[in-house]
């Protein structure tokens, strides 16, 4: 069962912050339609937060097709996020994992900080994904 983590000074929304670990939990394969979500008493316990923001990301979730409440038994994971759910899309995010934790390994030895880190990686992906995006519309426009 997924843990949530609450960041009180990220200066993102708590229930976005739920929102978004289950999205990722989603993507990386640690939720799965049909698993149970904590119950809002289970997550109040947890993190002391307001039942109402554990509801209120709950219904997020509901409103996006991820998640549905079923009355007396709780809330379950509905809709899946990602690339896809295959052995090979789950064997090819496996592999990277282990790749960028190696990478991660030999930032952190050679000094860099977190936020470096993360700032490095982001702008990888956004120059990589925006390539990629831009070269499909030109495709599109090509045709």
């Amino acid at each position: 069962m997924i843990e949530f983590r609450i960041d009180r000074r990220s200066g993102v929304a708590t229930y976005l912050q739920i929102v978004q670990q289950t999205k990722q939990a989603l993507r990386l394969g640690l939720l799965e339609p049909g698993d149970k979500l904590p119950t809002a008493r289970e997550v109040v316990a947890a993190t002391a937060i307001n039942p109402n923001t554990v509801l209120k990301a709950y219904r997020e979730l509901e409103r996006e097709g991820l998640a549905e409440g079923r009355r007396g038994l709780g809330t379950f994971v509905r809709g899946t996020l990602g690339g896809g759910d295959s052995a090979d899309h789950r064997a090819l995010r496996d592999e990277l994992r282990a790749e960028l934790a190696d990478w991660t390994r030999r930032a952190r030895t050679g000094g860099l900080e977190k936020d470096d880190v993360s700032a490095l990686f982001t702008a990888v992906v956004d120059e990589h994904f925006k390539r990629s995006d831009t070269d499909r519309q030109k495709q599109g426009n090509d045709s």
